[in-house]
């Protein structure tokens, strides 16, 4: 699995309907477990960006359907950054000679 750090903004209507966010939460956990992935940490934050979420999922398509079907509905924006684990850095920066 990839990991994918997803970060997100509420939109006007979805802030507007902030009360009905943590329903809508597990409504996108659900879709991306139905397409082979999953969440593995969410948190709300401060800052540039209102909520930061750490997913995993089988391939860039299949993240890429997802943050598509999350624009769609209107709610967020967001941004998703490849992820990779330590183990993989290492491997890289190990590789240049």
């Amino acid at each position: 699995m990839t990991t994918y750090i997803v970060l997100l903004n509420w939109t006007d209507q979805g802030v507007r309907g902030v009360k009905e966010s943590p329903r809508r939460l597990d409504a996108a956990k659900k879709q991306l477990q139905e397409m082979g992935g999953s969440f593995k940490q969410f948190f709300l934050t401060m800052g540039d960006h209102d909520m930061v979420a750490v997913c995993e999922a089988p391939d860039d398509a299949v993240m890429a359907r997802f943050a598509l079907t999350l624009g769609m509905n209107g709610n967020v924006r967001s941004r998703t950054l490849k992820a990779f684990p330590e183990a993989a850095y290492r491997e890289i920066i190990a590789s240049l000679g």
